[in-house]
């Protein structure tokens, strides 16, 4: 009977490493290109969430703390909310579609994904693409075709990344 009471998530926490094959999306692991953020879940709970089902609702890494937690019949701690929601009403297979704004940041790149709009910096290169359905390999930056919705999507990874600590700083010795 332990099946039946145990919720099993399967996921990853990076896109794929050098010898993944990660076609439609570009790149992998360690980039901020859809190759690299983009993973699959895989949910498992007989009789509480369907079978064979799947979706395409953007989901981050960090919902799964929310979601555990309303599993464990508690929540997170006022004083420390969480970034994540809870996914346990969408892996239920109940009509659940929301809309976040997500950010990303290394060393070397910063990116911010709203709705299928994401913006992605890499060295001085700022680019635009427009994700599902249209470009999924992001192959086609609008940066030029859509100046207002470049403008907009780096405004506000600059204003979350003005609340997040200061990117380390990276020495090398000789």
């Amino acid at each position: 009977g332990l099946a039946r009471d145990t919720f099993v998530v399967f996921t990853s926490d990076n896109g794929g490493e050098r010898y993944s094959y990660n076609w439609p999306a570009s790149e992998r692991k360690g980039s901020l290109y859809e190759g690299g953020i983009r993973v699959p879940a895989i949910v498992r709970w007989p009789g509480r969430v369907p079978a064979g089902r799947a979706t395409d609702q953007t989901v981050i890494t960090m919902d799964w703390t929310a979601t555990m937690l309303v599993l464990g019949g508690t929540g997170a701690d006022s004083g420390y909310p969480l970034d994540g929601v809870d996914l346990l009403p969408l892996c239920q297979g109940r009509p659940v579609q929301f809309d976040r704004t997500l950010f990303w940041r290394t060393l070397k790149e910063e990116a911010v994904r709203q709705g299928a709009w994401k913006y992605l910096r890499t060295g001085k290169d700022e680019l635009l693409f427009d994700i599902p359905p249209n470009d999924p390999g992001e192959r086609a930056d609008l940066a030029a075709y859509q100046p207002k919705k470049l403008a907009q999507l780096r405004g506000q990874f600059r204003e979350w990344n003005a609340q997040m600590m200061p990117r380390p700083v990276v020495t090398v010795d000789h």
